[in-house]
């Protein structure tokens, strides 16, 4: 019998569904095996922490809708329980280097009796192996910190042997010992002393790798590691039990597949968020730094922060207030909590406590109303490229990058004044860019994880005329979503740009565009294989409390498959141009396929469908073309080489702990880099014209200013001109324009961090004031930077050659060329466009 009824479905990564369901919590018939609990282990710190008051029901819960819910339709067991044990211990210890053997053997009772302790009569959790299990972890974890800061302080460390470390050790044995684990332990250590300490011997000086130790590095590197491996202490003992919870409670929803997750009330917030493309709060991303502080490392642009003109970046945020309330100190809490502390309800107040950064002393409160913040950097975008067609004529491509599937969650339109939409998005840019007579676009999937199901629908139904989009199977059958609305915004040319990161939703478009012969799928091999719908169940319904929330349970209920019947589960979507890229051979990056307990690849009857037949006929031509391109393309030959790399790496799972063979491999990746860098310099300007397109100058007649891509900067930057002052307290540094803002990221400069992506060497602390230029990307150009230094502001004037070469990445490049080729062979058929 299945007690949980839903209302919606949605989509794997982010879309939600808002159930309303009961439990059942009367007598199954199962034999409960009487488990005598260990004494929880008191940590070294004297630390312990224990369930909260509704811990136990929370956890009974997420059971109990796992079983009755989750696509397998299993009952929790012993397998499963297995499962879950050594999920919980690998949440924790990843690198198998903290637990003892002899802590396993004395959990191991734990192992095959979780099913038991958890899916109880009474309604009720036993949590006892989460927390005593945790608690033992954090003893563990001091031993660990104990010993290597002991090692800090009284070894020399010698790199001249032929030592080796494991890259990975996920999948080996736990130390059977203490004394066993400290060998683990120094090993480790002396991997990351190495690593410091060839960062700080080793720099690149006019295009030469340079070999030399500065006197205070053993210092430095002392120093930082000693942080390092305080600030990872500090992030377990700051857990508290709900931490500890959503841990265990993943360690359950993993075992019956990768993508049934248990969100606390923090992390339901930020998926939430993720999908809303908004939220409400100050518009401040921070950061934790060393000792523990809430540090500012942006303002949003138009956020309350930004807006209120006081506060900076690198400000520290030491205490918040809600309202009228008293102030809650915040050094040494956990970010997550502070951010928490900062969000709220539109309108509302909060008081944030300030330590300047040009004062650190200083202590300043700063009222803010909290708004809506629009993460707009997250949502579609385009480029329209003008590039030659090979016959003395010029196509013009147009290029959209879709970075997930979005749609409003948690409400009405997600609690956003302005809801966005994927397809609402996409739809505004495909519009604009047939204004501007394209000749074929190119849909950019890669890298993208997926989200809304019923995004990923109408996305692809802008394509397509009408029909079925993607089958799904649940325990109650075969459903089909379809495209039933008979518009297509756009008939054209269409390619589809896919890698080893395009998962879930961007799967099911592309492999629905594949199907219908509509759209030339080219890049990887095959995408991430994710190929299963999940739910998200609120649980306080089921969970009576005045005052906390426990959380969301997100669900695997459903299979995806193709159109044609295959899944895309396990196995993904195949290009079918497969264009080099390294990444597609590391075996250390994740896919569905090397996931635990992912479901498996099978088929279903395919559905009725009417295929455009416009890619298949044209494929083995189009390929034939690429391959003779990219057999000759400097680029792709870099590629190849570096695809020969990675699959000598993968052969070898260790790295060397010989210093000067480390700094070899340095000397010879250097070369390698700088000889390329040189054969790129040689080569003449791409011959294409790009214009970057976003949703808000969408309807905004013509076309903006060409974007440049200076590339490699032919010389230093040479100051001509320095000014320094003192600034006032709470005084900003002088603002640069928007205008100003506008040229300096068209010559690739990031204004936020005082960095140019290509080449400038800036301080860490440069801070862009103001830029002007002549032939804006093409000849030189002179930029305005203030530098803060002991409270003292420099201002200097450098005046910096640029070249105009084009930082587009060689797949693009590719695909643009497949494109072009496309449409060429398509038009003499006349079926190009006719919008």
């Amino acid at each position: 019998m299945r007690y949980l009824k839903t209302k919606t479905i949605i989509l794997a990564a982010p879309v939600v569904m808002l159930g309303f369901f009961f439990i059942a919590s009367c007598a199954t018939g199962q034999k409960v095996t009487p488990v005598i609990p260990l004494p929880l282990t008191k940590p070294a710190d004297g630390a312990r922490l224990v369930p909260g008051p509704n811990d136990s029901r929370i956890a009974y819960v997420t059971a109990r809708l796992l079983e009755q819910n989750d696509f397998t339709q299993r009952h929790l067991d012993s397998e499963l329980s297995k499962r879950f044990f050594d999920g919980y211990l690998d949440s924790l210890d990843s690198r198998h280097e903290n637990f003892l053997q002899s802590d396993l053997a004395e959990f191991d009772h734990y192992r095959t009796n979780l099913d038991k302790l958890t899916d109880t009569l009474d309604g009720v959790a036993n949590l006892t192996p989460a927390f005593q299990i945790f608690n033992r972890f954090l003893e563990r974890l001091q031993q660990h910190n104990d010993y290597v800061m002991a090692l800090l302080k009284q070894d020399h460390f010698k790199f001249n042997t032929e030592d080796r470390i494991a890259i990975d050790r996920r999948h080996e044995p736990y130390p059977r010992d203490l004394a066993a684990a400290e060998a683990l332990w120094g090993q480790q250590l002396r991997f990351e002393f190495l690593i410091e300490k060839l960062s700080q011997e080793i720099s690149v000086t006019n295009g030469n790798l340079v070999v030399k130790l500065p006197k205070t590095a053993e210092t430095n590197i002392i120093d930082t590691l000693t942080r390092r491996y305080q600030r990872n202490q500090e992030i377990f003992t700051k857990w508290d039990g709900t931490d500890v919870l959503q841990a265990y409670l993943n360690g359950l929803t993993h075992a019956y597949d990768p993508h049934s997750d248990y969100f606390n009330p923090e992390h339901a917030a930020d998926f939430n968020i993720q999908m809303n493309l908004s939220l409400f709060g100050i518009g401040a991303q921070l950061s934790e730094s060393d000792g523990g502080f809430c540090t500012i490392e942006k303002l949003i642009a138009g956020g309350p922060a930004d807006r209120s003109k006081q506060l900076n970046e690198k400000d520290r945020v030491v205490a918040v207030a809600q309202g009228t309330n008293p102030p809650v100190n915040v050094v040494g809490m956990e970010l997550g909590k502070v951010v928490q502390l900062i969000r709220g309800a539109k309108g509302t107040e909060v008081r944030l406590t300030i330590s300047p950064a040009v004062d650190r002393a200083a202590r300043n409160i700063v009222a803010l109303v909290r708004d809506e913040i629009k993460l707009d950097d997250q949502a579609a975008r385009a480029k329209l490229i003008d590039l030659p067609d090979g016959k003395g004529g010029t196509t013009r491509l147009g290029y959209i990058l879709l970075p997930s599937f979005y749609a409003p969650v948690g409400g009405s339109g997600g609690g956003r004044a302005t809801p966005q939409y994927t397809s609402v998005d996409v739809a505004k840019l495909v519009n604009k860019l047939k204004q501007e007579k394209v000749n074929g676009i190119i849909l950019d999937l890669r890298n993208n994880p997926g989200g809304s199901l019923e995004e990923a629908v109408r996305f692809t139904s802008l394509f397509i005329k009408d029909g079925p989009v993607v089958q799904a199977r649940s325990a109650d059958g075969i459903s089909v979503d379809s495209d039933t609305d008979q518009k297509q915004i756009y008939d054209g040319p269409l390619a589809v740009m896919i890698n080893r990161f395009s998962a879930s939703a961007s799967e099911i478009a592309a492999a629905a565009l594949q199907d219908y012969g509509r759209a030339i799928v080219v890049g990887d091999s095959s995408t991430f294989g994710k190929g299963t719908v999940q739910s998200l169940y609120p649980l306080h319904p089921y969970v009576w409390t005045a005052t906390n929330d426990p959380g969301e349970l997100k669900v695997t209920i459903r299979k995806f498959y193709r159109i044609s019947g295959g899944s895309t589960q396990f196995k993904g979507v195949a290009s079918d141009i497969i264009l080099p890229d390294p990444l597609d051979y590391r075996t250390d990056i994740e896919s569905e396929s090397t996931l635990e307990n992912a479901l498996p690849w099978d088929t279903i009857p395919s559905a009725t469908y009417t295929k455009f037949d416009l890619v298949q006929p044209y494929l083995a031509e189009l390929s034939k073309r690429s391959a003779v391109r990219t057999a000759t393309n400097q680029d792709f030959v870099y590629l190849r080489q570096e695809i020969e790399e990675t699959k000598k790496l993968n052969t070898d799972h260790s790295l060397t702990l010989n210093e000067n063979e480390a700094i070899q491999e340095r000397r010879t990746n250097q070369a390698k880099d700088k000889a390329r860098a040189a054969e790129r310099d040689t080569r003449p300007p791409a011959d294409l014209t790009v214009y970057d397109l976003f949703l808000t100058n969408t309807l905004v007649a013509g076309l903006p200013a060409p974007s440049y891509y200076p590339g490699m900067l032919e010389t230093n930057a040479t100051s001509t001109t320095t000014t320094t002052f003192k600034p006032v307290l709470n005084e900003a540094i002088p603002l640069y324009s928007a205008a100003d803002k506008k040229l300096a990221e068209s010559l690739g400069l990031d204004l936020d961090t005082g960095r140019f992506h290509n080449g400038f060497n800036a301080q860490t602390n440069l801070v862009p004031v103001t830029a002007t230029a002549k032939n804006p990307g093409l000849e030189k150009a002179t930029l305005t930077v203030a530098t803060y230094t002991n409270s003292t502001v420099t201002v200097s004037t450098a005046t910096i050659k640029l070249k105009n070469q084009p930082d587009l990445d060689p797949i693009l490049l590719e695909t643009d060329n497949i494109m072009v080729d496309y449409i060429s062979l398509l038009a003499p058929k006349g079926v190009l466009s006719k919008n």
